[in-house]
């Protein structure tokens, strides 16, 4: 799997259709759809793409000013979502 540089950090891309379809068919929170978005990476039940939630909390903005700007997911999808992402990180890592 390629590797790309994005702001000096080295990373898998997660846009990448096997990644993609792995992560969402493990995942109770994320659903992709090539209906919906283009099949872009949405949290369930929403038009709202995982993307926005990691740009959020990387750009310094907490998961509550997420939540007030996207309130068609719940705190607790946002908060699962990290957990189901950081566990799919652990396991690739290994």
């Amino acid at each position: 799997m390629r590797r790309e540089q994005a702001s000096g950090k080295d990373y898998l891309p997660l846009s990448s259709r096997h990644n993609k379809f792995s992560i969402v068919s493990k995942s109770s929170v994320f659903h992709s759809d090539p209906e919906i978005l283009g099949g872009t990476v949405v949290f369930k039940g929403t038009r709202v793409p995982l993307q926005n939630l990691i740009d959020y909390l990387e750009g310094g903005y907490t998961i509550d000013e997420f939540i007030d700007d996207f309130p068609s997911v719940t705190k607790e999808q946002a908060v699962l979502g990290l957990e189901e992402a950081r566990e799919l990180l652990a396991q690739a890592a290994q």
